[in-house]
């Protein structure tokens, strides 16, 4: 099946930050000889998502269609597509395209291309064409920026967060040597964090998770934790000083990052993930100085390592902790995710999309 002409499609989204998601037509572009067309099972909702609809990083282009955890069926590809057939079962992240020519393309890093990756929605990073993403009954996509899934099909909805939960914390735990003989702290326990935890355990470091909720600690231990640390409490946080070799902070709000800092080693470092809207309080340098200690930040991942954390997943049997909910109960789900009120992602079965309103 080839289609060679755009189509319109079911889809929710907004219009305006002050305005709820509401159900919306949008066009899917042609079917070009290199693209791949999905039709969308489910779509995980990411804190991101509620950021850009709500225009709080002060970007977006409306009508905004959010969505980046894309799992589908493939049901149409270009006449050049030699990756994928119709029927496969395919993800999609937070990218369908990047310059293709600038170093970090070449080197499979198209998250940090020099010219600025596409994003699944909300059009290119340094301005063009808006995109829609996977709110919606289905996607076509260039065949360099899908994904291949080997999860048994009854586990595709907690696939869907493994597009960005998923490759979040993987990439840093992979680019910084996470694995035997390493003591890593995970910070939050939310969406990002409880995917770092069960990463981190699988790739077999001593994980201790940070939470300011005591009721996440049996949680936390089921997850994989070796160790859940209340961080409000000073006492457990002064017996883990100078303890770490790695800490993974996940947290999206402002907060003291001189409180994990001084948990680390000596060439320690903390590597940020969650994106407040707002800059947090600025570290104590000494703190950093006085034992080589680094402070970093790392953005998704390429789509070299996003595949290969997908056949990770698959071959340790990892996928997310998930509520599933149909796409009229979105608003309600924005609303409870600032309150933290999901273990621990939100997945829309997008075949709700067809339920009446």
């Amino acid at each position: 099946m080839h289609t060679n002409h755009a189509t319109t499609v079911k889809a929710f989204g907004t219009h305006a930050s002050n305005q709820p998601l509401a159900p919306m037509a949008i066009t899917r572009g042609a079917l070009h000889a290199d693209d791949v067309q999905i039709d969308i099972s489910y779509c995980g909702v990411c804190h991101s998502d509620l950021h850009t609809a709500r225009n709080e990083w002060n970007n977006t282009l409306y009508p905004s269609v959010p969505g980046h955890e894309i799992v589908g069926r493939v049901v149409a590809i270009g006449v050049q597509v030699t990756q994928f057939k119709t029927g496969d079962l395919v993800g999609v992240g937070c990218m369908v395209d990047s310059c293709g020519h600038c170093p970090p393309c070449h080197e499979g890093e198209e998250q940090y291309c020099d010219n600025g990756f596409t994003g699944t929605y909300n059009g290119p990073l340094f301005g063009g064409e808006n995109t829609h993403g996977g709110y919606a009954q289905s996607i076509v996509v260039k065949e360099a920026f899908v994904l291949r899934i080997s999860h048994a099909e009854k586990d595709l909805a907690g696939v869907a967060p493994l597009l960005c939960a998923g490759i979040t914390t993987y990439s840093p735990l992979r680019h910084w040597g996470v694995g035997p003989g390493k003591k890593v702290g995970i910070v939050g326990l939310g969406g990002l964090c409880h995917m770092g935890v069960k990463l981190a355990h699988a790739m077999g470091a001593q994980v201790v998770l940070f939470t300011t909720s005591p009721t996440k600690v049996a949680d936390g231990l089921r997850l994989g934790a070796d160790e859940v640390c209340i961080s409000t409490d000073p006492e457990q946080l002064a017996r883990l000083a100078g303890q770490l070799d790695f800490i993974l902070n996940t947290v999206a709000a402002p907060h003291q990052l001189d409180t994990y800092l001084q948990l680390l080693k000596r060439d320690g470092t903390m590597t940020l993930v969650g994106a407040p809207a707002e800059p947090h309080p600025s570290p104590n340098v000494f703190g950093l100085i006085l034992k080589r200690r680094s402070l970093a930040g790392s953005l998704i991942g390429g789509i070299r390592e996003t595949q290969e954390m997908l056949d990770f997943c698959a071959a340790h049997g990892i996928v997310s902790d998930i509520e599933m909910i149909p796409i009229q109960a979105i608003n309600t789900a924005f609303d409870r995710m600032l309150k933290s009120d999901v273990r621990y992602r939100f997945v829309i079965d997008m075949a709700s999309l067809n339920n009446p309103t």
